[in-house]
């Protein structure tokens, strides 16, 4: 596709973290399923149906643009990922695994956060409200995922996994 306007290029970021969204709907019961931390472990379980409402939002932002939903390969996320499954094959202490865990998450919910803030940007110089209103209701809770695995970090898993 040649990029001619803001526009073509928002809808291909909006491709690629429709992508990201669903590669990710794979692996997020993978990571729940090795957590060893209950919070972390329902914090996974959560944000899979997050995840699964922001695909959601995606479709919608993709209908407001006139557009099928289609992804576009995120290799970005495929790494992302793929560096995550090392961790849940490490032969760690479970405390030690799920502090991994986080770091591997929170990864993946930075990348997010800058993909989505970049749509938002554009979404509003475009004067396309209702796409920069679905897509800045993601970004939101992104946010407020990573400021969850931050907490239960320092609150818990880090703690433990320190021997402290």
């Amino acid at each position: 596709m040649a990029m001619r306007t803001l526009e073509d290029l928002l809808h291909e970021q909006i491709r690629d973290l429709y992508d990201a969204e669903r590669q990710l709907v794979k692996a997020l019961p993978k990571m729940a399923k090795a957590a060893s931390n209950e919070s972390l472990r329902q914090s996974f379980e959560a944000h899979l149906k997050e995840t699964q409402g922001q695909i959601e939002r995606l479709e919608r932002a993709f209908e407001v643009l006139g557009h099928s939903a289609r992804g576009k390969k995120c290799a970005a996320m495929e790494g992302l990922i793929e560096e995550g499954s090392e961790v849940l094959e490490l032969n760690a202490e479970p405390d030690v695994k799920d502090a991994a865990l986080i770091a591997a998450a929170q990864r993946v919910e930075h990348y997010e956060i800058a993909g989505y803030g970049t749509i938002c940007s554009w979404a509003d110089l475009l004067g396309l409200a209702e796409v920069k209103r679905l897509m800045g209701e993601t970004l939101q809770e992104e946010k407020r995922t990573d400021e969850l695995l931050t907490r239960l970090a320092e609150e818990q898993v880090n703690l433990q996994s320190s021997g402290r």
